[in-house]
């Protein structure tokens, strides 16, 4: 039996699971990539692309076939009384409360959880629904909102020790040598065999629910795991290092990427005859380069013209003045740092309407059909209307693949932003590129790791609350403690989730990663890695955790491990840190409020 009086409940309950599902894309999994990202250890376009990949396989192949209908049991099952009708209006409210306030906070570049957001809102529709004493305000066995309030403040604690411990184990092992590069190249197998094993293990325990890997015998997990890391070590020590030690201490510029496979016959390649004289073959990981130092530090005089010339703030923003009274001086100089920002933000869209391409095609006519005198619809706005609205659609689904995240992330060159990320990454050794691209390889494969362990396990935030609706509106009971999810739910929302990632995922990688402290690869796959073992001890103890969170903590630890707490841009951090608490009133009201108002409206049958 369907409910077809409640096809429209059904018809809005799916729009918001899609939405949280782009939201999840933007944020949580965008947040996971931007690490590797911010170290340069891959491009953003590489990014999407393997983002893309391990998301959907992960969530397909192995993903959750069954989603519980009261997420983390924060409210009874019984709450709703059998009542199909108040259970899809629940989940309902619960998806669009959780997806409004994931969606602000990614618009205003705040990144929290969404899982965190979700159960925030459950709670809230609880509370509109069966009243506050059935809410589960408690520990409940690490699964009430009690436990929320205590991972808020272990896991980023917990995983900064754990980035620190990695990072200080390859900085003084590899580092601080007086020959870094030997090595780096020789102890690879060694940071290999770490990266496998805590991968394997985020697979075996975070993202094979439906594998049921988990519930094997200790022997088999060990043996799985060991097994695993051992035979990416060896392969490493046959293949990777020859390969490494003939481009960066051989310095063959010949080297290939292909020539990898050849493995051990590649210790009897020839040294190069221009061996001291060969140009730099390995990519350069530093945070600012030249093109990035362009862009922060010119302007536009006019809006199809660039030119090279230093941005500085104007006077009235560099010195105070007894002429003007503090408050004019004020207004002015927020006036200049608008202005500013602005002539960064027409420099950046200048360079790409001088590019090619449909993006550079569609920007292009934007900026030449510009919106008339008038209100929309006088005539000469309709014609341009009508140019612009498919302009608007190419933009908005190519412009984050084109933006440049470093150069967002490092600030514009005389603003106060601009001036303290200077700060922060001046108190940050650099260390050399050669060191640093062996490790790049190992912080893309934890990456990939925990793009698949996230669509694998994380799927289920968006999938669960959508399988219970429509389980409800295809049967016409309320479902039970689990509900069935559909092959065709999972790629449906797993391919939402890399919309989400590749079309608005730089706002969130805009501010992450370099905006927190100096990325490099070594730090990167140190800050991953010390993120991966903290979901993993969490998710033994069922305690409710956010990958986003992780990684920010080991982001900190890691950023601590410079000795100073000068290389931490802390202003930052507290800002992400006010949003994840703000997370839980704010959602749980929205989610709360809506069902309450919804619930009691006049003549609403149920």
């Amino acid at each position: 039996m369907v409910l077809s009086e409640y096809s429209y409940v059904f018809a809005i309950g799916t729009f918001f699971a899609m939405l949280d599902a782009y939201n999840n894309g933007a944020n949580d999994v965008a947040n996971a990539w931007a690490t590797s990202v911010s170290s340069r250890s891959i491009t953003y376009r590489q990014a999407m692309v393997l983002g893309t990949i391990f998301e959907m396989v992960g969530a397909i192949t192995v993903g959750a076939r069954t989603a519980d209908t009261i997420k983390n049991g924060i409210i009874p099952h019984e709450a709703f009384q059998g009542n199909a009708g108040v259970q899809m209006l629940a989940f309902t409210c619960a998806l669009a409360g959780a997806s409004t306030w994931v969606m602000w906070c990614t618009r205003h570049s705040a990144h929290v959880s969404s899982t965190y957001s979700l159960v925030s809102a459950v709670a809230g529709v609880g509370v509109a629904t069966a009243g506050a004493s059935q809410v589960q305000w408690g520990w409940n066995g690490g699964q009430g909102l009690g436990a929320i309030f205590a991972g808020l403040g272990m896991a980023p604690a917990i995983a900064g020790c754990f980035g620190a411990i990695i990072f200080s184990l390859i900085k003084f092992v590899v580092h601080l040598r007086k020959n870094p590069v030997k090595w780096a190249v020789w102890t690879a197998p060694f940071f290999f065999l770490v990266a496998a094993t805590i991968c394997t293990l985020s697979v075996v325990y975070k993202g094979s629910p439906n594998l049921g890997l988990k519930n094997k015998p200790a022997w088999y997990i060990a043996s799985v795991t060991m097994g695993t890391g051992g035979g990416v070590c060896l392969l490493s020590a046959l293949f990777f290092v020859p390969w490494l030690h003939a481009q960066v201490i051989k310095r063959d510029a010949s080297i290939r990427w292909y020539h990898a496979f050849l493995g051990p016959l590649l210790w009897s390649r020839p040294y190069p005859a221009d061996a001291d004289r060969a140009v730099v073959v390995v990519p350069n990981y530093a945070v600012v380069q030249e093109e990035d130092q362009q862009y922060q530090q010119s302007t536009i005089g006019s809006p199809e013209t660039l030119v090279n010339s230093p941005i500085t703030l104007p006077k009235a923003a560099q010195t105070t003045t007894t002429e003007k009274p503090d408050s004019i001086a004020i207004a002015e100089a927020q006036t200049d740092y608008k202005r500013l920002m602005a002539d960064a933000e027409a420099k950046f869209h200048a360079r790409l309407r001088n590019g090619r391409g449909p993006l550079a095609w569609a920007m292009r006519t934007l900026h030449e059909n510009p919106m008339g005198a008038g209100e929309i619809y006088e005539w000469h706005n309709l014609r341009r209307l009508f140019k612009r609205i498919p302009c608007m659609i190419i933009v908005g689904a190519l412009y984050g693949m084109h933006y440049d995240i470093h150069a967002a992330q490092s600030g514009i060159h005389g603003t106060p932003e601009g001036k303290r990320m200077e700060r922060v990454y001046g108190a940050a050794p650099k260390y050399s590129n050669d060191v640093e691209h062996t490790y790049s390889f190992i912080q893309i494969i934890t990456a990939c790791t925990a793009s698949f362990a996230h669509g694998a396990n994380d799927i289920g935030n968006s999938v669960g609350p959508w399988a219970v609706l429509y389980g409800a509106w295809r049967t016409g009971d309320a479902a039970e403690s689990e509900a069935e999810v559909e092959v065709w739910q999972l790629a449906v929302l797993s391919a939402t989730i890399s919309l989400g990632l590749i079309t608005y995922g730089y706002n969130i990688m805009k501010v992450m990663g370099n905006k927190i402290t100096y990325h490099s690869p070594s730090r990167g796959s140190s800050m991953e890695m010390g993120a991966a073992l903290t979901v993993l001890i969490f998710s033994q103890y069922k305690l409710p955790v956010s990958t986003s969170m992780c990684i920010t903590g080991a982001t900190v630890g890691v950023g601590l491990c410079n000795g100073t707490f000068k290389a931490v841009n802390f202003q930052r951090v507290g800002l992400l840190m006010f949003s994840w608490i703000m997370t839980i009133p704010v959602a749980g009201t929205l989610a709360g409020v809506l069902m309450g108002i919804v619930l009691n409206a006049p003549h609403f049958g149920v």
